[in-house]
């Protein structure tokens, strides 16, 4: 006979009980009533006190029988073992539940990381321009269009890209400095950007590293890791509500932003544009953002566009001694392309 207490689920009182083992069962003895017959298999460990271990019925709320410590050995092989870390990891055994916990944890990393590398490739262009157009079209974002500074960019992009014509390309007249890549081709450059530039060769090292990010399908890759493949789709139905903060919110790997400067690097060395000229933009941009802290008009575009000592170390690496570069535009065209908002004759909306 072992001691024990018990609450039935039917009622607060706490009964005690005597425990006898009948052909396999339990029994429970009460001082006063009639005895019960319990199947041990349907009980469960419910906790461990000082002075008992206590179990309970799945089969009925609240019940739970308290067996007074030492369990009889007798006893003790007919119940259920208690759980130390949890019903799983006790069924499997600690060493065997952490490889399958570091299994599995491997295997959400390698989905997060490598799943919208794989899905970009899949997603049909002509999705990936209507999902572009449409987070443009919500974003409220007014384009510039002052005489010659449309120009004055397409001849950059041209000069970089081969498949230029096929870009969309604007200049949204909203204080900040940056630049974002969009799918479908699209790409936006804020206005305080071309004011903060000292000449167009800073510019087209920007433009040139937002190409290679769509030329890469960077962007849709990175649209897909943060909001998944169904933003992209419900643009089809036109349910997109994009806006300046989906605009900005490509978060591209430390891979893909080294890839793009890679690609940038080599687009301006095919267009004789000197890459001297980023490396600086990066070097003063850095050196504003240490001065005003995230306050200041730089850190637009080194939130969006991390910089560091060697991301500029590389573009200046790759300058060529003693070759003649020359200017990515000529010094009306530059005029034209810095005052594209100033000399804008009325308010336009990106679409």
């Amino acid at each position: 006979m072992a001691s024990a207490w018990l609450y039935d689920g039917r009622s607060a009182a706490r009964r005690p009980v005597a425990i006898a083992i009948d052909a396999g069962a339990l029994e429970l003895l009460p001082s006063e009533g009639a005895a019960e017959r319990i199947d041990p298999g349907a009980l469960f460990h419910a906790e461990s006190r000082a002075d008992a271990e206590v179990y309970g019925r799945s089969d009925v709320p609240g019940w739970r029988l308290g067996i007074s410590k030492p369990v009889e050995c007798e006893l003790d092989r007919l119940l259920p073992p208690p759980q130390v870390y949890g019903r799983w990891v006790d069924r499997l055994g600690l060493r065997r539940a952490l490889i399958a916990g570091a299994a599995v944890s491997a295997a959400v990393v390698l989905l997060v990381t490598q799943l919208p590398g794989l899905l970009a490739p899949m997603v049909p262009e002509s999705w990936e321009r209507r999902f572009g157009n449409a987070l443009l079209g919500n974003s409220r974002l007014a384009t510039c269009a002052g005489p010659g500074g449309r120009e004055a960019l397409a001849k950059i992009a041209a000069k970089l890209s081969p498949d230029a014509g096929e870009l969309t390309i604007q200049v949204a007249n909203s204080p900040m400095v940056n630049a974002a890549a969009l799918p479908g081709g699209n790409i936006v450059i804020f206005r305080e950007l071309l004011v903060e530039a000292e000449s167009p060769d800073e510019v087209a090292g920007v433009l040139a590293h937002e190409i290679a990010h769509i030329e890469n399908r960077d962007v849709t890759q990175a649209i897909i890791r943060h909001y998944g493949l169904g933003i992209i789709i419900a643009s089809l139905g036109g349910n997109t509500g994009g806006n300046i903060n989906l605009l900005l919110a490509a978060d591209y790997s430390r891979t893909a932003e080294s890839r793009a400067d890679r690609d940038a690097i080599a687009a301006l060395r095919r267009a004789n544009i000197s890459p001297v000229a980023t490396a600086r933009f990066f070097e003063r941009l850095a050196k504003m953002e240490a001065k005003l802290g995230n306050v200041g008009d730089a850190f637009n575009y080194i939130s969006t566009h991390p910089l560091s000592s060697e991301r500029r170390r590389r573009f200046l690496a790759s300058a060529q001694p003693g070759r003649r570069y020359r200017p990515a535009l000529t010094a009306e065209e530059w005029d034209a392309l810095q005052d594209i908002c100033h000399n804008d004759p009325g308010h336009r909306r990106l679409s």
